[in-house]
């Protein structure tokens, strides 16, 4: 019983150990552009644009507006 207390403090110990809190000024270097959902950001609100005005109507994005695309 004491042999299993003590493995499973040890795995305890050694699972915490890879557990860490990432600052925010962190953060910029752990970000890649290959992991970005958008890779180019107006390229893509030019799409979204586009996509709006030819539905007339707006997605999920909490834009405004109608078919005739003067947004």
């Amino acid at each position: 019983m004491k042999i299993f207390n003590v493995l499973m403090v040890i795995g305890t110990v050694i699972s915490c150990v890879a557990c860490t809190e990432v600052l925010p000024r962190q953060r910029g270097n752990l970000a890649l552009p290959q992991m970005a959902l958008t890779p180019d950001a107006l390229e893509f609100s030019l799409r979204q644009h586009a996509a709006f005005s030819k539905e007339s109507g707006t997605g999920g994005y909490g834009g405004g507006g109608g078919g005739c695309g003067c947004n």
